[in-house]
């Protein structure tokens, strides 16, 4: 698979452009012998041509389902709390309006759902949906599941998709996933926090250095059952989604991972990221080796009064505490060194994969359908957590404009670096927090653990 690169800037107004493709004629210079081997010859090229298209034709998310089918789907979320609620229902929704069509759930923890999706596969027995996050899709596409979603997903929902969203899915131009919602990494802040000690809970900070000037302070907090609050976190934990959150923090400070070409490229941005890692764990704002969903228990708590997240991490803190709602607030992430404060998109993405079965196709199609639907995608913003849709039609929802939770960080998905899609990111983003524990748990200085990040990259992306 060739590396390319993503261009997941998104525009909320966007102009949709459709791209098509066909071939030429090609003009011979030797003519056939007789009229009748013309008309013969042309009769085939037509015959050919019809049969190539509708082969490509992908199939349509409209068919009449009128005997029983099974489809699986994969998805960790029915797992986790705050999201089964809405899974298990939108599921039972579906069911009652497609009595003919069943789902059969295969569910694995987050950090074991890929290679579940790949074991089963290995064995035979392939998925035909998958909910997940975008940085799986070359890993999938490698081991040959991902198929296109042009090929299954109907031509409705994949016109509405907003272009360069529909871009971060995409390999050497063919889209592998189709996101359900976006978001760039966030800077979420407790409110009560920041008045307590004596900050201006209105006015959050927007560079590194002014987040170290308020973090004294932060850290000076107890609760009130005495714990230690802790100013800043940053997920370190070796999970890939912690690899993408340290890869946006390069970014605020203006440094990259990999160039266009998938290859490694440390610079000066990169560095400054890594030593600010490294400072914020010495000083005590960082908790130790922290998941997302371990900062996400502390912010509710709280016991954290910044942290760095996607969107729908408030409903992992909401869900934990109902009245987090009264004081958690969002800010674009920090701008850090000569940097602008760019962050990395991520998105909640369904990925499809063909078992060769035209009646599952259009069963999956239409699940897809229903996910992606106005109804259930303003209901998920509503009831589960905030996000930025991903389909054009919805640029308006009222669930989105009216957001609390979004306002304070309006502007930020805008401001969204390329990535690299290279099959063996997962892997690198593994690396990455690695050298985040380098500088941080094993106590190695910037540039030895750099020297020591890079050789292991650079087998990585070699594989």
């Amino acid at each position: 698979m060739k590396k390319r690169t993503l261009a997941v800037v998104l525009a909320m107004a966007m102009v949709f452009g459709t791209a098509c493709s066909g071939g030429g004629g090609q003009t011979s210079t030797e003519a056939p012998a007789t009229e009748a081997a013309k008309d013969t010859e042309a009769a085939k090229t037509e015959t050919e041509a019809a049969a190539e298209t509708e082969a490509e034709a992908p199939v349509a998310a409209d068919t009449e389902i009128t005997e029983p089918v099974t489809i699986k789907f994969a998805n960790y979320a029915l797992l986790e709390a705050g999201y089964d609620v809405y899974w298990n229902q939108l599921l039972d929704e579906f069911a009652a309006a497609n009595p003919n069509i069943s789902v059969e759930l295969v569910t694995a923890p987050y950090g074991e759902i890929v290679n579940t999706v790949v074991n089963m596969a290995g064995g035979g027995d392939k998925v035909d949906l998958m909910y997940g996050e975008l940085d799986w899709i070359p890993g999938l596409v490698e081991a040959g599941l991902a198929a296109p979603v042009a090929d299954i997903l109907s031509s409705e929902l994949m016109s509405d998709i907003y272009p360069n969203i529909l871009d971060a899915c995409s390999i050497d131009g063919i889209a592998y996933g189709v996101p359900m919602y976006v978001s760039p990494f966030l800077l979420y802040y407790n409110k009560d926090l920041f008045e307590k000690a004596g900050l201006d809970p209105e006015a959050p900070p927007t560079t590194y250095d002014e987040m170290l000037e308020m973090a004294p302070k932060l850290a000076a907090l107890t609760t009130d059952d005495g714990n230690k609050v802790y100013a800043f976190g940053l997920t370190t934990a070796s999970v890939p989604v912690s690899g993408a959150c340290l890869t946006s923090s390069v970014h605020n400070f203006g440094g990259t991972v990999l160039d266009a070409d998938g290859n490694l490229a440390i610079d000066d941005g990169f560095r400054e990221a890594v030593a600010m890692w490294k400072k914020l764990y010495e000083e005590g704002y960082n908790p130790e080796n922290s998941k997302l969903k371990d900062l996400r228990n502390l912010f509710a708590l709280g016991q954290l009064a910044m942290y760095y997240d996607q969107s729908w991490g408030y409903n992992g803190v909401s869900s934990i505490n109902e009245d987090a709602q009264n004081y958690i607030a969002s800010a674009p992430p920090l701008k850090g060194g000569s940097g602008d404060g760019a962050s990395v998109l991520q998105a909640g993405t369904l990925m499809v994969m063909d078992n060769g079965d035209d009646l599952r196709k259009a069963a999956t199609a239409k699940l897809v359908d229903y996910i992606m639907s106005e109804e259930k995608i303003s209901q998920y913003f509503e009831e589960v957590t905030p996000a930025y849709p991903s389909r054009q039609s919805m640029e308006d929802l009222d669930v989105v404009k009216n957001s609390s939770i979004l306002a304070g960080a309006a502007g930020s998905v805008g401001n969204v670096k390329p990535v690299t899609f290279i099959p063996t990111l997962s892997d690198l983003n593994l690396e990455i927090c690695t050298l985040a524990q380098a500088v941080t748990l094993s106590g190695k200085d910037v540039d030895t653990a750099i020297a020591e990040f890079e050789t292991a990259a650079e087998n990585v992306i070699n594989q």
